[in-house]
């Protein structure tokens, strides 16, 4: 089955305007983009047929060029990533088997996080979309709260079925627990990873559904597929000691610089 790895990304961020060229120092002081990080953590994927970075930018597709990656323009009328790889598959002739949305955001994502998604969407053929979710540690969940109680919109939590397909998604921090955990407690809020996989035909469809009222409120554009009762598949994914966390804000650069620093990340 081929894999489609699409890396979207737009300027006109809302919260973080300019985002994907906001610059991250490493271990060795070398300063990256976002969207080139982005761009080397889906360039480690075992499996992927074809990485794109997906804008409507000049600015993100030169610097994206520039550091070798081939790029796709989009129109400027895509509301949000989803939009922007249906896009992307449909100029791209869509012969593809699973198209995956790493979103530039991300540059931590793990290429195992990918590799379990697209092998958790192969075993589950009834499934419409994959996505990764990762159990928080307290240290985690404190640093989710902690946005919260700052008045930070930070990162998503899921809540899922036995079954494993999604419930739903939100920017609170969902299930409420009520009590407090130590750094190293393991806790029972899954951290949603932003990371989708899709079969084509749910792709190509979504932009076609009208955004419906919880995707308004949340934000959350994976909402659009539950509103209308698509199945979408939680893959649990380990950490393996790795730290991940997603630039939401600015005041995500330094503890994302920290994180590569840390983890020995050039």
């Amino acid at each position: 089955m081929s894999v489609l790895i699409v890396i979207p990304a737009r300027y006109a961020s809302s919260r973080y305007p300019g985002k994907p060229l906001v610059e991250l120092r490493g271990a060795s002081g070398v300063a990256k983009s976002l969207i080139h990080r982005s761009w080397d953590a889906a360039m480690g994927v075992t499996g992927a047929d074809r990485v794109v970075v997906a804008t409507d930018d000049d600015r993100i597709a030169e610097a994206a060029t520039g550091f070798g990656a081939e790029v796709v323009m989009t129109s400027t009328s895509c509301q949000n990533g989803t939009e922007r790889c249906a896009e992307t598959l449909q100029n791209l002739g869509g012969d593809y088997d699973i198209v995956v949305n790493l979103q530039g955001d991300a540059p931590l994502t793990p290429a195992w996080f990918i590799e379990d998604l697209v092998a958790g969407l192969r075993a589950q053929p009834k499934a419409d979309v994959a996505t990764p979710v990762l159990r928080a540690d307290g240290r985690a969940l404190n640093g989710l709260l902690n946005d919260r109680r700052a008045g930070r919109v930070g990162g998503t939590t899921a809540v899922f079925g036995t079954d494993h397909n999604a419930l739903y998604f939100s920017k609170e921090v969902i299930p409420f627990t009520g009590r407090a955990f130590a750094d190293h407690d393991e806790t029972p809020v899954f951290h949603h990873v932003g990371v989708y996989a899709y079969r084509p035909a749910a792709l190509m469809a979504y932009p076609g559904w009208d955004s419906g009222p919880l995707e308004q409120l949340e934000g959350l554009e994976q909402l659009r597929f539950l509103e209308r009762g698509a199945q979408m598949l939680c893959v649990e994914v380990e950490a393996k000691g790795r730290q991940f966390w997603e630039l939401n804000n600015p005041e995500d650069v330094p503890l994302i610089e920290a994180m590569l620093q840390d983890m020995g990340h050039d």
